[in-house]
Parts: C-alpha cells; structure tokens; sequence
C-alpha cells in the first residue's frame, strides 16, 4: 500500500474518530503514531511519541499561549469586564439598540487582551444579558449580539488562534497581529452597524436605552482605560520591536495581574484564576502535540503534494483554490472547533497555498476568519453553545436565529478580504 494511500486512509480515520466523538486532540494523536508507524516503522512512531511532546511543552514560542488565557482570565475575575460594559452602556446611552451595540463593543474590546472567542462570549454574556433582559430585549437579538461579539477575541490581536498558526506556519507572530487589527476592527464596526439595520427593520426587538450626557459618557470612558492601556502596550511593543510578541504577552499578563491586584483580588481569586488558566492551557498544548503528530504523519505519507498535483491537473486558478479551502473551512466549521479545525487542516493545506505561491499572511487572516464565521454557524457553533450554557432559558433556534444577520455581516467582511487584500496587508 502506498504512502499516499495510507495518508487519505488516515485522514479518513481522522473524520470518522471526530464523528464518534473521540475527544480532537487524542484522534489527532493515535491517527498520527499510527500513520507514521505504518509508513515508516513502530520503533520510529514510538520515538517520535518520546519527542513531540518535549519539543512543543519546551517550545518559547508556545509559552505565549497560557499568558494570553491568563490575561482573559484575570480581566473576567477582577471585574474589568462589568466596568467595561458600563461603560460602552452609558457611551450608547439613548441610542435604539444601545444595549446590544454595547455587548458587541465590550466584547471586541474584551478581546483585546483575551484572545479567546469562548471566554470573550462566556465572560460577557455573565455581564451583559441580564442588563439586556431586564430592559426587554428580544432573547435571539441578545443573545445574537453576544455570541457574534465573541468571535472577535479570534481576530482581534492578540488572539491565540493566529498565534498558533504563525507557529504552525512559521509566520511571524508580529506580522500576523498587525494584519489582523484592521479585520477585527471592520468586525467591530459592521456588527454594530448589523444591529443596527436590524433595529431599523424590526424596532419592536429592542427599546431604546436612557439618555446619557456629554459629561456622562466622557466620565464613562474611565472603565475602558485598563485594556486600553494593556493593549497599546503590547501592540505597539510589539511593533516598534520593544520586545518580542511571547514576551509582550508576560507583559500584558502582569499588567493585567497589578490592575487585578490593585482593585484587590485575594489569593482566592488569584488561585482560581491559575487554575482556569492551567486547565485552559493543558488543552490548548494536548491538542498542539496531537497536531504536531499528525504533521509527521501527513508530511510522510506526501498526502498534501499529492492533492497540490490534484489541484493542478484541474486547471484551477489561484483564487479558486483559496475558495475551495474556504469552503472546506466553513463545511469544517458547523461540526468543530476553531482551533482544533487549524490544528488539524493548516498542515495539509498550508503546502498547497507555498506551491501556488499565495501570501502566507493573507491566507491566514481569511482562514481565521472563515474558522470565525464556525463559530456561530449551525449545528455545531461552539460559540452559541457558550451562550447556551450561559443561559439555559434561551432556546439553540432562538439563538441562532439572532446570530443569522451577523453571518450575512461576516460573509460581507470576508468578501471585501478577499476582494481587497490590502485592507489586512498594509500595515506590514
């Protein structure tokens, strides 16, 4: 049996362990020791299973990751995201749909310094639904607006999924936080204005909020300086090459820890924080070396030229190729997770786009945001199932029936990305 036979046989199994619910990184893991032994050997497998976790646990670019979750976790304990909501509220004040443009506001600035769509979406649905509800907001519009705002923390530098795959690529970290600013902040702003169009169409979902103001608001703004302050910090570290991007998250991470401290956390709130972040993180680097297995497995078995080869004797242009991995990424999306999803694909697809010689960077961005759009997109929208378990008293169809404009929102994003590459590649 060729190699490249095993590699599809594998991929096969790969999909087929996912379906029966086989937890991603450990189908990831035993299709990748198994594949590889297959084409090479069991001796060489049972090393490369020595190997591969020392070198991921013991990699410094990777050591980013769990400062990144650290900074989220400490903003949701030390009562940074309820004054930050207060915030963007009191800034809406007046405004028909305020509340909802607000959630939408506080989560893309609560990604900033997470880097996490779940714990965007679980730490701002705690704060702002309630609010939401008590003014009478529609369930679906509510709801809609906060699993939407989620997916920001996956765009918004830093985020962690970009982080990861510049490592998996080889990209620089920096340039694919710069690339991503411009996106993120178009998600930002066309989903505020996804609410509202939808409050001009169907008023009755929402009333407007109490006025607020000049001195209001401008006193308001008070609540949004910490992760200002945290992220300028970083980003503009990281640009000027004050430090390095896995040093930059240290700095945002004891940034976060004096803010949290100042406003007096206790040792019980710090331990509990430390332990959302090991638990976070023990995931996040199962699965990274389950996905560095796989790429052993998939770069042996030559599975990824052989679909290049596949691809060029269909006489596709460039772009074409890049929509079909985008339509594979929105397929991948209903049923998976963001980060297993690049995890698991970049190694496969990654060669292809090196052979038709397409920007590295760009590809990334479009990816991300496609894995995005996964989030909040039916059956499986991880995001939507956060707010769900947030709030069990709203139904899935409610929900994604309020999340159904800002997948029209993000498709618009996407296509203007596509169209012009520059709004993501000027700042590089």
């Amino acid at each position: 049996m060729g190699s490249e036979t095993i590699g599809a046989l594998g991929l096969g199994l790969l999909l087929l362990l996912m379906v029966l619910r086989v937890p991603v990184a450990l189908t990831m893991l035993i299709v990748g020791v198994v594949g590889f032994a297959q084409i090479v050997s069991w001796g060489a497998a049972i090393a490369q299973l020595k190997t591969v976790p020392v070198e991921v646990l013991s990699n410094y670019s990777f050591s980013a990751v769990p400062m990144f979750i650290l900074m989220g976790v400490l903003a949701a304990h030390s009562g940074m995201a309820g004054k930050l909501f207060h915030s963007t509220r009191v800034i809406c004040g007046g405004w028909k749909g305020g509340l909802a443009i607000a959630a939408v506001g506080s989560c893309g600035v609560f990604s900033a310094i997470s880097g996490s769509s779940l714990a965007t979406a679980s730490t701002m649905t705690r704060v702002a639904l309630p609010e939401m509800e008590r003014y009478g907001y529609h369930r679906g519009l509510a709801t809609g607006a906060l699993a939407a705002g989620g997916t920001l923390g996956i765009m918004i530098p830093p985020s962690i999924a970009l982080l990861i795959y510049a490592i998996l690529t080889e990209q620089s970290v920096g340039d694919m936080f710069m690339a991503g600013l411009v996106p993120g902040l178009m998600g930002l702003v066309m989903y505020a204005l996804t609410v509202s169009v939808v409050m001009r169409l169907r008023p009755s979902l929402a009333v407007a909020g109490e006025p607020t103001g000049l001195k209001e608001k401008l006193a308001s703004l008070g609540g949004l300086v910490p992760f200002f302050a945290v992220f300028l910090v970083m980003i503009l570290g990281i640009y000027f090459g004050a430090f390095t991007p896995t040093e930059g998250a240290s700095v945002g991470a004891f940034a976060t820890l004096l803010y949290a401290c100042y406003k007096g956390m206790r040792l019980a709130g710090l331990w509990q924080s430390v332990q959302e972040t090991l638990a976070l993180s023990a995931v996040v680097f199962f699965m990274l070396v389950g996905a560095e297995m796989l790429g052993y497995f998939i770069s042996v078995s030559r599975i990824s030229f052989t679909i290049t080869d596949l691809l060029g004797g269909m006489d596709l242009t460039p772009f074409a190729v890049v929509l079909c991995i985008l339509l594979l990424y929105f397929v991948l999306g209903m049923f998976m997770d963001s980060i297993a999803m690049l995890v698991i694909t970049v190694p496969v697809v990654f060669p292809i786009i090196q052979a038709l010689g397409i920007d590295p960077v760009w590809f990334g961005i479009i990816t991300v945001l496609t894995v995005e759009l996964g989030l909040i997109t039916p059956p499986v929208g991880m995001n939507v199932f956060v707010i769900k378990a947030m709030a069990p008293h709203v139904g899935l169809g409610e929900i994604f029936r309020g999340v159904a404009p800002f997948i029209v929102s993000d498709l618009l994003r996407l296509s203007l990305l596509l169209a012009f590459p520059i709004l993501s590649l000027w700042m590089l």
